[in-house]
């Protein structure tokens, strides 16, 4: 489900193309990754594409639901799954690739543009007073904005079980994102989207694994293999996943320094 080879992404200075393509203004540095084959850089950048067309594209439902003569929540459901193989399938692209620090870069931009849809969606359905127990929005904007509440609530759910460490990494700190995605998970909950179908435990679990309700007694996320009793240290994985998150730390105190107060010329020679 990649993208071609032959598309070529090389991100240092991409502009949005539409008010919903926030993930498209948040870049990846250009300098090339040492000791990494071109053709995986190529990969890589496809990767980070096709996750672009995956966040800003709704499911197709507005074309199915136009021309039914019934249009109904379940043809919505029927899509959804479609939906949800696609990104299911990116993760596991993702993941193969292997190197923690270009998975951080990935989820970076990726969680930014995530997070920028799924608040522009919530501003539509909120102006427009769309519930989420209420009849399927008819509107094609609200269809839209709908869809995308859903499928990146339920994507992120997907990210956070798989990639818990690096998710962490962004989310404890975000406020921001955590009122959002405590938001979409209680949209999700009252859609009816979720029930009974084989994606109906994502919600629960993505809300226990980012503390956001109390976990269970015998919660275990069913994806985390890094838990310290099953991994040695000295795994090369580990290793690169705690050098990242080490430079990443130095990274944040350096800006913290920048942004301190400054003594004035004047001041200074006082």
């Amino acid at each position: 489900m990649l993208l071609a080879p032959s598309v070529r992404f090389r991100a240092s200075a991409v502009r949005p193309v539409d008010p919903r393509a926030g993930l498209r203004t948040a870049v990846l540095s250009a300098r090339p990754f040492p000791h990494r084959p071109a053709c995986s850089r190529i990969l890589d950048m496809d990767l980070l594409q096709f996750f672009f067309v995956l966040l800003l594209s709704g499911t197709g439902v507005t074309d199915t639901l136009k021309t039914s003569l019934d249009p109904s929540l379940q043809i919505y459901k029927k899509m959804f799954e479609v939906k949800r193989r696609e990104q299911l399938l990116a993760l596991k692209n993702l993941a193969h690739l292997n190197d923690v620090h270009q998975q951080y870069k990935i989820l970076d931009v990726m969680l930014r543009g995530l997070f920028k849809v799924l608040e522009d969606s919530r501003t539509v359905l909120i102006a427009a007073d769309v519930l989420p127990d209420g009849p399927f929005p008819q509107d094609e904007k609200l269809k839209d904005a709908f869809s995308q509440v859903v499928e990146n609530t339920a994507f992120f759910g997907d990210v956070v079980l798989r990639f818990p460490r690096i998710v962490h990494h962004y989310f404890d700190h975000n406020s921001n994102w955590n009122l959002l995605i405590r938001w979409g998970i209680s949209f999700c909950n009252q859609s009816g989207v979720f029930d009974q179908g084989p994606h109906s435990p994502i919600l629960g679990l993505m809300a226990q694994e980012l503390g956001i309700s109390e976990k269970d007694s015998d919660f275990q996320n069913p994806f985390k293999v890094d838990r310290p009793e099953f991994i040695s240290s000295t795994d090369p994985f580990q290793k690169a996943l705690r050098e990242e998150e080490k430079r990443r730390k130095k990274e944040e105190k350096r800006k913290e320094i920048r942004k301190g107060p400054r003594i004035s010329r004047s001041q200074s020679e006082l």
